[in-house]
């Protein structure tokens, strides 16, 4: 017989050896079971989701893209620029496809007739006017693809503006300062003193800070003016007619201060004037008849220009003789300025002593030896 103990025994033995089998599985589950719950958790870190452009950030972005234009070394460049002006009963054209490009960091002057289209195209320039057609680019905005928002932005940021009636830039119960600190206070700028005592310095104007308009001569009232069109800090200067109620000392006295500005910080500055004696002393003058660039007056020394039209001992012996006469280093040559298509308006003064007029035909010869082109009245 067996005995009852010995079958506990068996019994208890028996459920002694199968609890180990147990105890080694439930690790290895439970480690797998773990794996299986870091496993998408590291999924989600190697893949994280890409976060979607709001529909108005879009079109923001989209928009910048319209309006930038290529950078070059042009902080002006117009290509075939149109301004028509309309009423109910007329059409009047003020440009009819001008082409102009101004460097970086130049100083132009742009001259012209009443009614030629410079005042049209200085407007433009500020974003005071908009284009009807052609292409306009102004350190690197395309103009014609500008909304309001844009041209505000541009007039507060990018351009500063100089008028001939000081009306338009100074306030005449305010001193010279307070004038100065006027714009920067309506953007909200820091240190505005600072900034404003730093400007009318710039401009020869320190020991008049405190006075007001009244004050002051009409040189000085510009040279404030000029001061407040640097307030916010501008890539580009536009003069429209800076010197057309002051005399000719004054005027040669701010025209200098718009060379130092020019050269001390790189603006780009450009003036437009019926001052031909000021122009002269730019080195390039563009001028501008009929809404179209039609010449450029750019100031050469006589070495160079005699290099270009001579032979090297009649430049040598011409040298000489303009130094011992006294002649000015410097003298100011007109070109004719080609347009895209191959056009040129010639100088009033040339058809006149050749007796054309617009509309007649004439006959061009070409030289090759030479490099010229004769034109003379058709007959």
């Amino acid at each position: 017989m067996t005995n009852d103990k010995d079958s506990v025994f068996e019994k208890d033995t028996v459920l002694e050896e199968a609890e180990p089998e147990i105890t080694e599985e439930t690790p290895a589950v439970e480690e797998k079971k773990q794996k299986k719950s870091k496993e998408p958790k590291e999924k989600k870190e190697k893949q994280p989701k890409e976060k979607k452009l709001s529909k108005k950030k879009q079109r923001e972005l989209e928009h910048e893209q319209e309006i930038t234009a290529p950078t070059t070394e042009y902080a002006i460049e117009c290509e075939n620029l149109v301004k028509i002006y309309k009423t109910e009963q007329i059409e009047v054209v003020a440009l009819q496809g001008l082409d102009l490009k101004v460097k970086r960091g130049e100083l132009v002057a742009i001259v012209g007739t009443s009614g030629s289209g410079k005042s049209t195209l200085l407007n433009m320039l500020g974003g005071l006017d908009k284009p009807s057609a052609g292409s306009l680019n102004v350190n690197g905005r395309n103009l014609l693809k500008f909304t309001e928002e844009d041209y505000m932005d541009y007039k507060r940021n990018m351009v500063g503006f100089v008028w001939q009636n000081n009306a338009r830039n100074l306030v005449s119960y305010l001193t010279a300062e307070q004038n100065v600190e006027l714009p920067m206070l309506l953007q909200g700028q820091k240190n505005r003193r600072e900034r404003a005592l730093e400007l009318l310095d710039a401009v020869g104007l320190s020991h008049r800070i405190n006075s007001r308009l009244d004050q002051m001569s009409g040189g000085e009232q510009q040279r404030v003016a000029i001061a407040i069109s640097l307030a916010n800090n501008p890539q580009i200067l536009l003069a429209d007619e800076p010197t057309g109620s002051v005399d000719t000392k004054t005027s040669d006295q701010l025209l200098q201060v718009f060379k130092d500005l020019n050269r001390t910080r790189g603006i780009t500055i450009v003036i437009v004037t019926h001052d031909m004696r000021l122009a002269k002393q730019i080195d390039r003058v563009i001028s501008i008849r009929d809404g179209r660039t039609s010449s450029e007056i750019i100031k050469k020394s006589h070495a160079e220009i005699m290099r270009e039209s001579q032979s090297l001992e009649e430049m040598d012996e011409n040298l000489t003789k303009s130094v011992t006469e006294g002649e000015p280093d410097f003298v100011s040559e007109e070109l004719v300025v080609l347009d895209r298509t191959g056009r040129l308006q010639l100088p009033k003064e040339y058809l006149e002593e050749l007796g054309m007029k617009g509309g007649d035909r004439v006959k061009a010869d070409l030289d090759k030896e030479a490099e010229r082109i004769y034109i003379r009245k058709a007959e």
